[in-house]
């Protein structure tokens, strides 16, 4: 791969240096028009077969298991990350007692946090929050912090604000050793760094699938450990039960459900109008390569920070940041951010840093646009 080479698999116009991926990426060129194929279809009712119901679904979760690991029996397809959560949560609420520990990390995301807090108000249960440690070392930190009664770690496998990373094999080891169910929320890393999901063992995975997935809004995917397969699910939808192919027995209400993860499935997995641009955006992370997209990214991060470490801006240590992200602190960062946007540079605020997030899509002219704007910026300070 070089910089740039992919570039016109996307839309992003030659004057915007958009560095903003973990906020929002673009979508590729045949995701659009697989989208509006799906939507012209809709147009055609008469043309959709009870099998189209399923087929878009069951081939999302063959390239989710070719992609991460696991079988395609793991994983279910949902709307958003906070309904994969919502869904761990449920799942483990009638597990919890007074006084059992919730672990996160502080300034986790509201959709990795807010269906805990519920879990925990409704079983007297305790949140936890793993400060963020001075040395950059958040692994440790969390492994300092799984005590006796910890029940629960909901973490990333980088934090979202900086791009901080967390070795999740040497965190799973740990977790299974007390018995803590260890649930995730990768959607700031999956599809931009590799998983081994046969390493980590994870109970729960969810990532929410517009920003490293390259989705469309509303396709996100939900992994699920086999142990958990026969949970109760967040929905009875009708899409999930056994017999659901039947479309002329329906009146006859099935009580079992589909096999493995399905019964997870939102509702509407038949959604024509999104999940063909999905399974374009992961057939091309395909045939990239996920190591390979970890790469090029790493290239154009490490670029960036060699290029700005003598302008004053804080960095993380090398060796606890995720290569896909480069977060930056300064003293103005609302200030910086405007003066980045002024030259048509996209960034992020998350947090106390300045968050830079490139895709493939970006050029060798985006990257020095960027470096440019970072010593104007400087100067227009001093």
């Amino acid at each position: 791969m070089t910089i740039g080479e992919f570039s016109h698999l996307f839309e992003v116009p030659g004057h915007i240096a958009y560095f903003n991926t973990a906020y929002n990426a673009p979508l590729l060129r045949a995701s659009r028009q697989a989208l509006e194929v799906a939507a012209g279809l809709k147009s055609r009712p008469w043309e959709r077969m009870p099998e189209h119901f399923f087929q878009d679904a069951e081939a999302i979760r063959q390239h989710c298991s070719s992609l991460f690991g696991g079988v395609p029996d793991n994983f279910a397809i949902i709307p958003a990350a906070s309904y994969g959560v919502s869904t761990a949560a449920r799942i483990i609420e009638p597990r919890l007692r007074r006084g059992d520990i919730i672990l996160m990390l502080e300034q986790e995301f509201p959709s990795n946090v807010l269906p805990w807090l519920r879990v925990a108000a409704e079983r007297d249960a305790e949140i936890v929050r793993v400060e963020r440690p001075e040395d950059g070392n958040w692994t440790q930190a969390v492994l300092d912090r799984l005590e006796s009664r910890a029940r629960v770690a909901s973490l990333p496998a980088c934090h979202w604000t900086d791009g901080a990373q967390l070795d999740l094999a040497a965190i799973s080891r740990a977790c299974r050793s007390r018995d803590v169910v260890l649930s995730l929320d990768v959607t700031q890393s999956l599809g931009a760094v590799p998983i081994d999901l046969a390493d980590v063992r994870p109970d729960f995975m969810v990532a929410a699938g517009y920003k490293w997935l390259l989705c469309p809004y509303g396709a996100s995917f939900f992994y699920v450990d086999s142990r958990w397969h026969g949970a109760r699910p967040l929905e009875e939808g009708w899409l999930t039960r056994a017999g659901s192919e039947n479309f002329a027995g329906l009146v006859e209400y099935q009580e079992n459900y589909r096999a493995g993860a399905r019964r997870f499935d939102v509702g509407e997995t038949c959604v024509t109008t999104l999940l063909p641009g999905a399974i374009e955006a992961l057939t091309q992370i395909e045939r990239w390569g996920i190591a390979k997209i970890t790469g090029e990214l790493d290239k154009i991060t490490g670029r960036i920070e060699r290029a700005v470490e003598d302008l004053g801006y804080g960095v993380l240590a090398r060796d606890h940041r995720s290569p896909h992200i480069l977060g930056l602190t300064c003293k103005e960062p609302q200030r910086l951010i405007g003066l980045l946007r002024a030259n048509n540079v996209y960034v992020s605020q998350r947090g106390e840093a300045v968050r830079i997030a490139p895709h493939l899509h970006i050029t060798e002219a985006n990257i020095e646009r960027l470096i440019e704007s970072f010593h104007q910026a400087v100067s227009v300070a001093r």
